[in-house]
């Protein structure tokens, strides 16, 4: 498989042209040519769709990361100069319940963001076996100044053919952006750990996504995102957005049938722009 840039947060159309990639970037169709005529309409939501999917990406796997370095190494993997996070186990049978406490305010973590509240994991058994489940979920948990709440389900699955540990993952995730601004996503993923899982640093990790979500935005507007099976989504920890993927939106407010997402557009790096294709028009979308 070819991956390229990383996934990126937001959505502001900007006019712009194709750039050719280095390497690894897929190629345009000769008959789609960038534009910003016709115009975006309120039935794409300007693109928003892109922004709000990107920020739940990006928050529900390093929550998923956190979980996996609380319970590997405590908070050492986690923690600055301070006393924060806080992690406690508790045990009744088979059963162990991590809890992954930032404290009431905000705290600076190793990877620059900022973050207050709890997240929980619970598990049977071994966390590390395949078929283990765990489950993760928050009390009161906040991101750089947006709550967050979990309730997430993840089995792991072994290894793939070429030796890298999965898992199946269930997700109903919510981001309160503001008062009365709520984004959330319900359905099925699965997480690869494309890289850096023989290290306890978070900085390293790489992971590809595939699986179908139901994105639902603020104003209420419903969008099924569906990963491509040969392109999945390629989430780094270091990167604020996503490097690469493709994603089939569709939505009963399109018209003109589904929309194409290419995260993989951009300057082949840790970049904030996406391709939206719509018929024959592309647009380059800028991320937030």
């Amino acid at each position: 498989m070819q991956y390229t840039s990383l996934l990126k947060n937001g959505a502001i159309i900007i006019a712009a042209s194709i750039l050719t990639f280095t390497a690894c970037k897929k190629s345009t169709p000769a008959t789609t040519t960038t534009t910003t005529t016709p115009a975006l309409t309120t039935s794409d939501d300007n693109g928003g769709y892109a922004s709000d999917a990107s920020k739940l990406e990006q928050t529900s796997n390093d929550a998923m990361s956190t979980a996996d370095i609380a319970v590997a190494t405590n908070a050492s993997g986690l923690r600055t100069t301070t006393s924060y996070p806080n992690i406690t186990r508790t045990h009744s049978g088979t059963d162990t319940t991590v809890t992954i406490d930032f404290g009431p305010t905000d705290h600076m973590c190793l990877d620059g963001r900022n973050r207050k509240g709890q997240l929980i994991v619970t598990y049977s058994g071994r966390y590390k076996d395949s078929a283990s489940t765990h489950t993760i979920t928050t009390s009161n948990y906040f991101v750089d100044d947006y709550q967050v709440i979990f309730h997430k389900t993840v089995t792991n699955m072994g290894t793939n053919t070429s030796g890298q540990v999965w898992y199946n993952v269930t997700v109903n995730d919510s981001i309160i952006l503001a008062a009365d601004s709520v984004i959330s996503w319900t359905g099925s993923r699965t997480r690869t750990w494309f890289a850096g899982y023989g290290t306890t640093l978070r900085s390293d990790d790489v992971y590809l996504i595939g699986g179908t979500t139901v994105l639902t935005r603020a104003n209420g507007h419903v969008f099924t995102h569906t990963i491509s099976s040969t392109d999945p989504l390629k989430v780094a920890l270091s990167c604020k957005w996503v490097e690469a993927g493709t994603v089939t939106i569709s939505s009963s407010t399109f018209t003109g049938g589904s929309r194409t997402l290419d995260y993989g557009y951009g300057t082949g790096g840790c970049d904030d722009k996406a391709q939206l294709t719509i018929g024959t028009h592309t647009y380059v979308i800028t991320l937030h």
